[in-house]
Parts: C-alpha cells; structure tokens; sequence
C-alpha cells in the first residue's frame, strides 16, 4: 500500500505543475462545449496511460540504449508544440472582427478535441522525462506483474479525474466569460508558451 500512496501522490504532484496538458485542456473548456474539452482530456488520459505503459515495460532501458529514439520523439514532439503555439499565435494576431467569433486554432469536434488531446500529451516533454526517470525509479525491478498493472490502472484513472477536474472548472460561466473578455491576450500567451516548449524540447 505505500507504493500506490506513493505513486498517487507523486503523480498528483507532476500532473499539478504546469505544462501543454494543463494549458491544452484549461483553454479548450474555457473555448469550446464541455463535450469537446472531455472529449480532450480523455485523449490526453490516453497519453498518460501509453507513457506508463511503456515505462512498467522499461522506458527507461530502451531511452538509455537507443539515444537516437529518445532525440527523434523530442524532435517530433517539439515540431508539434510548435504548431500548436504558431496557431495560437495567428489567432492571436487577427483583426478584431475576424476574432469576434471566438479562439479558432483548438479543434472543433470531439474526435479531433481527443486526437490533439493524445497528441499534446504525447509531444509532453515533461511527460518523457518523468516516466522515463521518476516513475520508472520508483516501480523496481521487485515490484510483480500484478502490482504494475494495478498501478497503471491507478496512473490512468488519477489522471482522468485531475483534468476532468481541470476542465470542469474552467467551463464554469466565469471563467467562459472571462475567456471570451481576453481571447486574443489569452491566445497570444498560450501560443507563446506552446512555442517555447517546442524549442525547448528540439533544442534540448
């Protein structure tokens, strides 16, 4: 029982801190339906569960062995945040008329909501890092089968509820309103910070 309390508070911890997933999903429930923004955070759910996956299954091990693949993910993971922040930008950068009509860069459509959702988790250089090294350290070579799928299931369920939680608040009336207040202000840091974690990640 300590491992899971241990890994539940941990990952808490990580999926807390700041990053794409948490900006991805924040402006998507503040800009889209509720349906959209759920429909994101499952996608972004996904990613998390492929990342512990791969990690119980020694992430580490094959990173380590194979530097050439931990360099090409971080390439095409960063080409995305990259492309994500220069959308955010554009909308950013409209005329005040042709903006009226809300964000436009974040996809219309909960398959497409799901779809980037995965794929910002997946272009997450925060996520590579740490279930690469921390999570990975923390479930060792001694802990059976059983007990590592038992704590994926707990990973992917604690993840789903965060930003569940996450997108929930942000499509409160409020917080709409106050998106649709700052829309362009909004964008433009987004799409700023998008682009500097790309750089981060191609560059690092």
């Amino acid at each position: 029982m300590p491992l899971f309390l241990t890994i539940a508070l941990v990952h808490l911890l990580a999926l807390a801190s700041p990053g794409p997933d948490f900006l991805f999903v924040s402006q998507t429930a503040a800009s889209r339906s509720r349906a959209q923004a759920m429909a994101g955070v499952l996608g972004i759910a996904l990613g998390i569960a492929v990342w512990a996956a791969l990690a119980l299954l020694g992430l580490h091990v094959l990173l380590h062995r194979l530097a050439w693949l931990q360099r090409t993910v971080a390439i095409a993971g960063g080409a995305y945040l990259l492309w994500m922040g220069w959308q955010l930008l554009r909308a950013a950068w409209r005329p005040a008329a042709a903006a009226s009509g809300g964000s436009a860069p974040l996809p219309a459509g909960a398959w497409r909501s799901l779809r980037a959702g995965l794929l910002t988790n997946l272009a997450n250089p925060k996520a590579v890092v740490y279930f690469a090294s921390v999570f990975s350290a923390l479930v060792g070579p001694a802990v059976t089968t059983a007990t590592r799928w038992q704590l994926w299931i707990l990973v992917a369920v604690e993840s789903l509820a965060w930003f569940a939680l996450v997108a929930t608040l942000f499509a409160l009336p409020p917080m709409r309103r106050a998106y649709l207040r700052k829309a362009r202000v909004i964008d433009g840091l987004a799409g700023g910070v998008f682009v500097l974690f790309g750089l981060q990640l191609m560059l690092g």
